[in-house]
């Protein structure tokens, strides 16, 4: 365990040299530059520190889960079954209708695409402020026994 924790550490001094080396070599360049190459660099630069996130948190927490209870892979299962559906059901309701306002207008499957997305935002919105209010009926209906 020892080993792994020195891993770890080496790993994130690594990327956040390279990080700080980056930053340095932009502003020496000059992210005005006309090119625009320094932006562009820090932006793989944030793809590969996302992915790296990424991959840390589902692969290490999924072997972390097996390893410590197997049968929260239940519960993963059923929270990635019900966002499938929920996915499913905003791509549904998508209607892909042209971009207003556009001359050049994307292509249907962009539009669509679009569409689900503004829905998953509208369904997650409202289930984020009425399990706020929920939330708040609940307390205070437990506050007063």
């Amino acid at each position: 365990m020892k080993n792994i924790n020195k891993f770890f550490t080496i790993m994130m001094l690594v990327l956040v040299l390279i990080s700080a080396a980056l930053v340095v070599w932009g502003f020496s360049v000059g992210f005005e530059s006309n090119d625009g190459r320094p932006v562009d660099v820090l932006f793989y630069w944030t793809y590969v520190m996302i992915g790296i996130a990424l991959f840390a948190v589902i692969v290490l927490g999924l072997i972390l889960m097996i390893k410590n209870d197997p049968k929260s892979l239940i519960k993963l299962a059923i929270v990635l079954v019900g966002t499938l559906v929920l996915c499913g059901i905003a791509y549904v309701l998508a209607p892909g209708s042209p971009a207003m306002g556009m001359l050049d207008q994307p292509d249907a499957q962009t539009l669509k695409l679009t569409d689900t997305v503004l829905n998953l935002t509208y369904i997650l919105g409202g289930a984020a402020i009425l399990s706020i209010v929920a939330g708040e009926i609940v307390m205070s209906v437990r506050n007063k026994k």
